[in-house]
């Protein structure tokens, strides 16, 4: 690896590790990054920025250690008939949702590699930036939604948020974005919105690095150490900012940012194209 190179690689993993907790969709802003920085392929771009969130899932699941602990503590109780039941009912989420977005985002990546394999990078850049300013509007209606403060998720919340989470393999759909938004909608609290989303993100992440590494038939289409390089990046750089920019979430309204970062990316996309 040149110098170049390992530049690249940590910018990556650098942009990785800050955007994955905003909702701005860290694998619209990667994939932006990626091709505004080199000549890679739109497929290898989306592969990669797939690939590089599970550096950011492994630093959440060491800061959130206790509370996936929790979690699988509550596992072995799993029974059909009390699948809701408030001691079953995150295990159930994790399950079910997830089994949801594999329906939904597995034949959606495929037909998404088919559809921006060769495409020019300006106009790559202009479609993620469409789908960020669609987070944005998202993000914006589940503010102004009137809580009715549920307390277990249901089945069908189950696997709306689920199949809604499968649409997120999308560049530019922010996934944390759109499932709290949907939750949100649905009338949870914030605290239970944010929560849910995280332990569904776990095996979401995991899945579409994995579907990455076997679709393509290894790492993603670029060197393997810059690919290794970004995701430790990641996770280092995403550990030691997880605290302080989930703070600011709570401040900040990003539904403006994914509007004004999506209205960028067009307008510099259609440029560049």
């Amino acid at each position: 690896m040149n110098r170049a190179e390992l530049l690249f690689a940590v910018l990556v993993g650098l942009v990785q590790g800050v955007v994955e907790w905003l909702p701005i969709s860290s694998q619209g802003n990667v994939s932006i990054v990626v091709t505004l920085f080199s000549d890679i392929d739109p497929v290898v771009a989306v592969d990669l920025a797939l690939f590089v969130q599970v550096g950011t899932i492994l630093s959440a699941a060491t800061y959130y250690r206790q509370d996936i602990a929790a979690a699988l503590a509550s596992a072995p109780g799993w029974r059909p008939r009390a699948a809701f039941s408030d001691r079953n009912a995150e295990t159930t989420f994790v399950v079910l949702a997830s089994a949801a977005t594999g329906i939904v985002g597995i034949p959606l990546y495929l037909t998404l590699r088919e559809a921006v394999s060769g495409l020019a990078g300006g106009l790559f850049i202009a479609v993620i930036g469409a789908l960020l300013i669609g987070t944005g509007i998202l993000q914006r209606a589940s503010e102004a939604v009137e809580l009715q403060l549920k307390e277990t998720p249901t089945l069908f919340d189950t696997l709306l948020v689920g199949a809604l989470q499968g649409l997120t393999i999308l560049p530019g759909i922010s996934r944390s974005g759109t499932t709290v938004s949907a939750l949100l909608l649905r009338g949870y609290e914030g605290p239970a919105s944010l929560r849910l989303s995280f332990l569904l993100s776990i095996p979401a992440s995991l899945g579409a690095a994995t579907l990455v590494v076997v679709s393509g038939g290894g790492l993603p289409g670029i060197s393997p150490t810059i690919a290794l390089v970004a995701l430790a990046t990641s996770a280092v750089v995403g550990y030691l900012s997880i605290d302080a920019l989930m703070r600011v979430v709570a401040r900040v309204p990003f539904w403006l940012v994914c509007i004004g970062l999506g209205g960028l990316a067009v307008v510099g996309g259609l440029a560049l194209f």
